[in-house]
């Protein structure tokens, strides 16, 4: 059953291939921040996945979030989410990224609960009226 504290945690090394310079946020070898936002997202909604009913999945819809310290590569960067509140089908995750010096990013994330089918097919209705 989906309830408030329901809690996440994942984790990412700093490589080359998630740095500022390769994803081209800056020009320095530290994680990105596009890098620290995907992590959050991801540790959000898999946290409240196996909660959802058979085809629901969540979208993003809303970031507030601040990066406040820097990682260098061959460090691990591990976020960790809570469910916070639950408004209909909006979702309200705390998001928090650390690395093994202390926190590097923090802030709020929400969600919709949404019908994957339903909502596939409504972006690719807009793609098809693109063309017309």
């Amino acid at each position: 059953m989906l309830k408030t504290g329901i809690e996440g945690r994942q984790e990412v090394a700093v490589t080359q291939e998630n740095t500022a310079k390769a994803m081209g946020s800056g020009t320095l070898d530290v994680f990105a921040t596009p890098a620290m936002i995907a992590l959050m997202e991801e540790t959000a909604w898999r946290s409240v996945d196996p909660y959802l009913a058979d085809g629901e999945g969540t979208v993003g819809t809303t970031l507030q979030i601040k990066h406040v310290s820097a990682t260098p590569t061959g460090m691990t960067v591990r976020c960790e989410s809570q469910l916070a509140e639950i408004d209909g089908r909006r979702l309200v995750f705390m998001v928090r990224a650390y690395d093994e010096a202390g926190l590097v990013g923090e802030g709020i994330h929400e969600r919709f609960i949404v019908k994957n089918d339903k909502f596939q097919a409504k972006a690719e209705g807009k793609r098809e009226k693109a063309l017309e």
